[in-house]
């Protein structure tokens, strides 16, 4: 009888340790990824730079996608080449925002994280402007909106 006691409540312990573990869904990840993003609001803009002393704009999703454990390349180039491409009316929080800015609106030279999507065109995105540091901004505003290159879904 001690026997069937003893394996009854370590079958117990064990289920509800299974329950209680906090299981990472993609929303999770998400959510780490934006949380970390917005934690650089502030941070001045510089060159290479992965610190809050100063990021740019894909240290910055390195850093926020690291939080997520996520491993992502380190320059804009290189992210634009991950995940799957994604129309700008089905992009969700965590998608990456591409653009073009300079004179060659060819070359992508800038990227985002999308952080809040209230409607089809209500969408915020976070990114290391070079004028104004980290920001939280709109997307849907003419100045980004015609910049846009490539919106891309990494997980």
């Amino acid at each position: 009888m001690k026997r069937y006691f003893i394996i009854f409540f370590s079958s117990i312990f064990l289920f509800s340790s299974c329950i209680s573990s906090k299981k990472i869904t993609r929303k999770n990840k998400i959510n780490n990824v934006i949380s970390e993003a917005r934690s650089y609001v502030g941070t001045p803009y510089k060159w290479g730079g992965n610190t809050k002393k100063g990021i740019d704009c894909s240290g910055l999703l390195v850093k926020s996608f690291e939080s997520a454990g996520i491993r992502i390349p380190r320059t804009t180039g290189e992210q634009i080449e991950l995940g799957k491409k994604i129309s700008l009316n089905k992009s969700l929080k965590g998608d990456l925002v591409f653009f073009a800015f300079g004179k060659n609106r060819r070359k992508v030279t800038h990227v985002g994280v999308i952080s809040k999507v209230k409607s089809i065109n209500n969408k915020n995105f976070i990114h290391a402007s070079s004028s104004k540091g980290v920001i939280e901004t709109q997307l849907f505003k003419d100045y980004y909106l015609k910049r846009i290159k490539k919106i891309k879904r990494i997980f």
